[in-house]
């Protein structure tokens, strides 16, 4: 089903032809008649707020299509992007789980589908579910050293344009195309929010792929990055 944001909806989580590619989604036919029986379905446009940090958790977001910003700030008003989640990801189980306030604030930054599930319905899944159960293990542990690794890259560079060169490595590998030139991204954050994901300032981030672009090193076009030299970006890098 088409929705005013050009995403075809999925309703069903029991016949999603990608569940098998998620790791929360991949469960039996019985458990994802369960969750469709108690999830919400909806389609948000770009810069939707989800839920907000120190906001107490009304329940869990699974992000079906679209990507979102988890972020936190300082009481200086300086905001960090900790993770762009990806589809097939949970958004808030911890925070759910714990019965603590949401610990970043959750904002989409292209239109998504995604499935809400109230707090009371996603305890009481797991505990009906051992397979739910492991599944959303999984899926935090992961996540859990998937921040470890960032701390250790983003903490442990020596420069920021070591920090940029990692960043743009990250999303060669995991989202980038590759083509005869290089490999192509697609990059819908602003210079702001890629500061954000490095601890810098707008201003750097600009400095620093102007920099890149009169290398070489990479071609910028509206919201495409063609890198042309990886092994520039990977020399930079130490770790």
């Amino acid at each position: 089903m088409p929705s005013p944001y050009n995403i075809d909806i999925q309703n069903s989580c029991t016949d999603c032809a990608r569940k098998v590619e998620r790791l929360f989604c991949n469960m039996s036919p019985g458990t994802m008649e369960t969750l469709d029986a108690i999830k919400f379905t909806s389609v948000y446009p770009k810069g939707s707020v989800l839920f907000v940090d120190g906001e107490d958790p009304r329940g869990v977001f699974i992000l079906c299509s679209g990507r979102a910003k988890l972020t936190t700030s300082s009481s200086e008003g300086k905001t960090l992007i900790v993770k762009i989640a990806e589809p097939g990801e949970m958004l808030g189980a911890s925070a759910t789980i714990l019965g603590r306030p949401y610990e970043v604030t959750a904002e989409t930054i292209e239109p998504a589908q995604l499935n809400f599930i109230k707090r009371e319905d996603f305890l009481r899944f797991l505990s009906g579910h051992t397979e739910a159960c492991m599944h959303t293990a999984q899926q935090l542990s992961e996540k859990y050293q998937s921040a470890q690794r960032e701390i250790r890259s983003l903490g442990l560079a020596q420069t920021t344009s070591e920090k940029l060169a990692k960043l743009l490595l990250d999303w060669c590998n995991r989202n980038g195309e590759s083509t005869p030139q290089g490999v192509r991204l697609k990059v819908l954050l602003t210079h702001e929010e890629m500061a954000q994901m490095v601890g810098t300032t707008r201003e750097t981030v600009t400095r620093l792929l102007s920099d890149f672009k009169r290398r070489k090193i990479i071609e910028v076009k509206g919201s495409t990055v063609l890198v042309l030299e990886k092994r520039e970006l990977e020399s930079m890098v130490s770790i």
